[in-house]
């Protein structure tokens, strides 16, 4: 029998992600970066390493907070709808919102707020949970159900919803030039893939996980 991980294995493994899969999408030339919703800074500390960045944090856990305090170079605990304020202007050269910007209620407008945070042609990279992943579609088409859950796409905490079209309008809408919205972490299932062919392509989308997007400041 497989057992299910508890809440709190499952917060312990999303505070200490390191999101790998996300340093790649980090343009070049970027060296002062905020992480926002940083847990406990893996993903900054990385490419403090990598990138010889400086990184600030963003963190709504004081726990977690406390960790990254130490591994990056300045971090605020709280909301960050209330923090843009203490932040400089026109300071970052990026703003990474990995898994984050679902648990706004506004996520359109954190946006177009942080414009006033972002150095001139600065950049917004993100991860986003993609609604149209095939577990999904399974839950609501097979199953006919919508079970919120501690985890995941329908993560109990996630106030809204994405597909890859909607992401592109919501960073357009904020003033954003989209470079790349791409799927990742894909499921290997052969269904998807036949899914996929079958529909001549017009659901390919749903063997990704998430989208993750690169958004330049016009």
């Amino acid at each position: 029998m497989i057992k299910k991980p508890t809440n709190e294995k499952m917060q312990e493994v999303y505070y200490s992600n390191q999101r790998v899969e996300m340093t790649g999408f980090i343009p070049e030339g970027c060296h002062r970066i905020l992480d926002v919703g940083c847990s406990e800074g893996n993903f900054g500390a990385l490419l403090k390493r990598s990138r010889g960045a400086e990184v600030w944090g963003v963190e709504l856990s004081k726990e977690a907070g406390a960790v990254a305090a130490s591994r990056l170079d300045k971090v605020f605990t709280g909301d960050f709808s209330a923090i843009i304020g203490q932040l400089p202007a026109n300071y970052f050269d990026c703003l990474i919102f990995n898994d984050v910007l679902e648990h706004f209620t506004n996520p359109d407008e954190i946006l177009a707020r942080c414009v006033s945070l972002l150095s001139p042609g600065g950049y917004v990279v993100s991860s986003i949970p993609n609604v149209r992943y095939i577990g999904n579609l399974v839950e609501v088409l097979i199953h006919r159900d919508w079970e919120y859950k501690s985890g995941g796409i329908l993560d109990r905490t996630h106030y809204r919803f994405f597909t890859q079209k909607s992401i592109i309008r919501m960073f357009s809408g904020a003033g954003f030039e989209v470079l790349r919205c791409t799927g990742i972490n894909p499921t290997r299932s052969f269904k998807t893939w036949l899914l996929g062919w079958i529909t001549v392509g017009h659901m390919a989308d749903v063997k990704f996980l998430e989208f993750a997007t690169v958004a330049k400041l016009h």
